[in-house]
């Protein structure tokens, strides 16, 4: 557990600075990222990280995951609060790092609606579910499956980003949303990026279940 943990930590650390510092360098540099660099820096580094970590932790990275993961019965519920704790640790430490870093910037990359608040609610639970969707479709137990499995998982994220960032910014992970608005104190809006993923990782359960063949996501035949 403790190296699972670990893995969990650097997985996500990764993720948060890659992603977020992506946002704040296109931002200090004039736009030279653009936002389609944003979007493939998020999905590449999530494909690194599964390639990295997911034979150790299932490079869980986002605690919406890990819940739905437990409530499919892929991992036990005992092992839920310390994967939580290293991937809060991981982000809120790449999120610090990058303060150290970029002591002017003002949002660190945090996750902000561009419109209606409802707007980009709905769009994270949509967003979260279809890659909750993908992620219990290519993968055994609590880890992922074949080499094909950081692709598609990685693409999901770029995909989603690149179309949704503009408004919602494409979270889809509580931590990677919490950590830069706690460090750079930009926390309105934040329950929107708090609950809207978990919900839709939640709701992509039932979902794989209905698709899937019987005892996929713990339910049984009749």
């Amino acid at each position: 557990m403790r190296r699972r943990c670990f893995a969990e930590f650097l997985g996500t650390f990764g993720l948060v600075f890659a992603g977020t510092g992506a946002i704040v360098i296109n931002q200090v540099s004039g736009q030279a990222i653009t936002h389609v660099g944003i979007a493939l820096v998020f999905g590449l580094v999530v494909l690194a990280m599964i390639y990295t970590f997911g034979d150790v932790s299932g490079a869980h990275l986002n605690p919406a995951v890990t819940t739905a993961f437990a409530v499919a019965k892929r991992l036990p519920w005992s092992e839920v609060p310390p994967y939580l704790l290293a991937q809060t640790g991981g982000a809120f430490a790449a999120s610090a790092l990058l303060r150290a870093l970029f002591p002017a910037h003002t949002t660190l990359g945090a996750t902000l609606p561009a419109g209606p608040v409802l707007q980009s609610f709905v769009l994270e639970v949509v967003l979260t579910f279809l890659l909750m969707l993908v992620i219990l479709s290519v993968s055994t137990g609590a880890k992922e499956k074949g080499i094909t499995a950081g692709i598609a998982i990685g693409g999901v994220i770029a995909l989603e980003a690149m179309f949704a960032g503009p408004i919602c910014g494409a979270s889809m992970n509580p931590i990677r949303s919490l950590a830069p608005a706690v460090v750079s104190g930009q926390v309105q809006h934040l329950w929107v990026y708090l609950i809207a993923p978990v919900a839709g990782a939640l709701l992509a359960v039932p979902a794989c279940c209905g698709v899937r063949e019987p005892g996929c996501c713990g339910s049984r035949t009749a």
